[in-house]
């Protein structure tokens, strides 16, 4: 049996961690989260962002780099929430551009990721859930989370617009895009058989990536 490695990308709100979980329980996939509530810096940082940026990115590139080597020692395949790239490309770009990460810690960190990552395999799929900001702005309200109070649309238009300018140069593995806003993962199985059913076609060389 062919032995899978998905990760799945996109901005605050689209729908990754549901994705990720209920692929990984359908199919019987070994499934790594984000860290969120056993994160160390993660209050620290939405309290004091240009402090502990910096500390927060060098921890984030040590917990995904380490569940990326275990999906890969797994002899299951394996799915991500969120991938390792886009703490780089989106997230600690966009703390640089809004002036939390200094120019020196950024290139810092940029080297240290450079070198990680380079020594990672690269996964076989990339899914990339996407809506509009609207949409995810309702989302990361109705869940309330108390750390994401401060997040604003115009925060959620970056990232969107560094993720378009990431994935229009990612070539590392295919994209599938998915239009997650008319999706429910949870509660619509047949939603998530549509899901499965592209994600597959495309980890078998099809090449329909979107819809």
């Amino acid at each position: 049996m062919t032995k899978h490695l998905v990760v799945v990308a996109g901005n605050i709100g689209a729908g990754k961690t549901s994705l990720a979980e209920r692929i990984g329980a359908r199919l019987g996939w070994w499934t790594g989260y984000e860290s969120v509530v056993d994160n160390p810096y993660l209050s620290d940082f939405y309290a004091d962002m240009r402090t502990w940026s910096f500390h927060l990115q060098i921890f984030f590139l040590g917990h995904r780099a380490e569940q990326y080597l275990m999906a890969v020692r797994d002899p299951r395949s394996a799915i991500l929430d969120r991938s390792i790239y886009e703490d780089a490309y989106i997230f600690a770009r966009a703390l640089h551009h809004l002036g939390h990460l200094s120019e020196r810690d950024y290139l810092t960190y940029r080297r240290l990721f450079d070198r990680v990552v380079e020594t990672l395999p690269p996964p076989r799929l990339l899914i990339y859930l996407k809506a509009p900001v609207a949409v995810l702005m309702e989302r990361i309200q109705r869940r309330a989370r108390e750390m994401e109070r401060g997040i604003t649309a115009e925060y959620l238009s970056l990232l969107e617009r560094f993720y378009e300018e990431w994935l229009a140069r990612f070539d590392l593995c295919p994209v599938l895009t998915i239009r997650s806003d008319d999706l429910d993962f949870v509660h619509r199985p047949q939603h998530l058989d549509l899901v499965i059913a592209r994600m597959m076609d495309k980890l078998s060389g099809h090449e329909e990536i979107a819809f």
